[in-house]
């Protein structure tokens, strides 16, 4: 089969793994040692393949760093890639979201920031440039943080429309651009900021969205873990609705997709905002194929009992391969796969740092 590519961010550096059959792993790294990496993206297009990897260095500050060999070597811009114009008097804490755009924007790759702002390349990230509107939005002055920080942390884009983007802030909540970032608007509605007192619990914004992950054909169709609660929205992010039952807790960070079937996502369900811990202490990820209307535990091969380890919103991945591979990572320093969807896991990796981020995908 094509070989698969894995990249594992942690706290103190990258982790890439190489495989052909998904049983047997090559991994190379740290790669930045001593770096908190948040962010990684795998952009395929354009004939090449390109990696680009938010680094955090606590003595240098965060950069972001382009390889275009695998990771065989690294290219740092002189300037830094992504900073804000001196007139915002803002400065970059880090870089959560390194996103590439479709097809439909041959040279796009979007970033997420914190403080949360959205930035935007045209020179498959070599350069970027603020979205500026988004920065100045009227409501981004009453925008929260996140226990984590306020982050820009999901950058959905459309391959129907290179117009129509879709952003989540932690805590802001969404905003959907509909003419390339020139304007925006919230888009929260069905939204339940449990934080907030009773009678203020559905906001017009404010919401602390953890992740969002498109369906990978009914384009409209948005899954989003929220802080409590799941929810999916059948009309691009205008309204949402729960599709928590089923689950063992509403709780949560990460969301993902299935990348070429409908109706198909995995969450990490985590006991709640007090008990950050999985639901019984037992690690499991768990799968709905129909919207969320049900979802089943998946643990063929997970650890059954005094499971401890959380996974944060950028580490449940899939892959592009047939049938698709599932990985995960978590605080705890491990990082699990699955070669068929789901129905059985191993161990790829141990006692890493802290797992902060995992994308995967084919390779050539």
């Amino acid at each position: 089969m094509t070989e698969v590519l894995l990249a594992v961010g942690t706290e103190k550096g990258l982790f890439l793994g190489r495989s052909r059959s998904r049983a047997d792993w090559e991994f190379s790294g740290p790669h930045f040692p001593m770096n908190a990496i948040y962010a990684v993206s795998i952009d395929r297009r354009g004939g090449r393949t390109r990696l680009l990897v938010g680094a955090d260095s606590s003595h240098w500050g965060p950069s972001v760093w382009r390889s275009d060999d695998l990771g065989a070597s690294w290219f740092e811009p002189a300037k830094p890639a992504v900073r804000f114009p001196e007139h915002t008097g803002a400065s970059l804490t880090r870089v959560w979201q390194l996103q590439p755009a479709g097809e439909e924007a041959p040279g796009v790759v979007y970033a997420g920031t914190e403080p949360a702002a959205l930035f935007r390349s045209e020179d498959g990230g070599e350069t970027f440039a603020l979205v500026e509107p988004l920065w100045n939005h009227p409501q981004r002055s009453e925008w929260g943080a996140g226990y984590g920080g306020q982050g820009l942390h999901t950058i959905l884009t459309d391959p129907r429309d290179p117009g129509r983007l879709l952003v989540a802030v932690s805590s802001g909540g969404v905003y959907r651009s509909k003419d390339g970032g020139a304007s925006w608007e919230p888009s929260n509605t069905g939204l339940r900021a449990e934080f907030f007192p009773e009678e203020s619990q559905y906001p017009e914004f404010g919401q602390c969205v953890h992740k969002i992950a498109p369906d990978a054909v009914r384009r409209d169709r948005l899954y989003l873990q929220n802080h409590g609660g799941v929810y999916r929205s059948d009309d691009a992010g205008a309204s949402w609705r729960s599709v928590t039952d089923g689950l063992p807790a509403d709780f949560g960070f990460t969301v993902a997709a299935h990348p070429r079937r409908a109706d198909t996502a995995y969450l990490f369900p985590l006991g709640g905002a007090g008990d950050r811990i999985p639901p019984g202490r037992r690690c499991r990820v768990y799968r709905t194929e129909d919207g969320g209307d049900s979802w089943q535990p998946l643990a063929n091969g997970l650890p059954g009992e005094d499971h401890y380890g959380v996974v944060l919103r950028d580490a449940l991945r899939t892959d592009d391969a047939e049938p698709a591979g599932i990985y995960f990572g978590n605080r705890t320093g491990e990082v699990y796969g699955s070669p068929d969807e789901g129905e059985s896991w191993s161990l790829l990796l141990s006692h890493l740092p802290d797992v902060l981020c995992v994308r995967a995908a084919t390779v050539s």
